[in-house]
């Protein structure tokens, strides 16, 4: 949903699209760096280096998910 969208076609309130507009803004900025994790993953020339890309990797993955959690739990429920 675009944040440039009008509230009135929406249903939903200023508040509640700006919310999800940093959400978006929050897991475009994760996906970047889980994508920069794989690549230095890949391209690791030690097993250190490896381990320490795969945390980045995994740490990343779970913040994504996490943002995925407060995004539901903040989301107003349709009912």
């Amino acid at each position: 949903m675009s944040a440039q969208q009008p509230i009135a076609d929406s249903g939903e309130s200023p508040s509640s699209l700006d919310l999800q507009a940093l959400f978006h803004r929050l897991n475009n900025q994760l996906g970047i760096v889980l994508a920069h994790a794989e690549l230095l993953e890949a391209k690791a020339d030690d097993d250190a280096g490896r381990a320490r890309a795969a945390q980045l990797v995994s740490s990343t993955l779970a913040a994504m998910g996490t943002v995925r959690e407060i995004r539901q739990r903040t989301e107003p429920s349709s009912g």
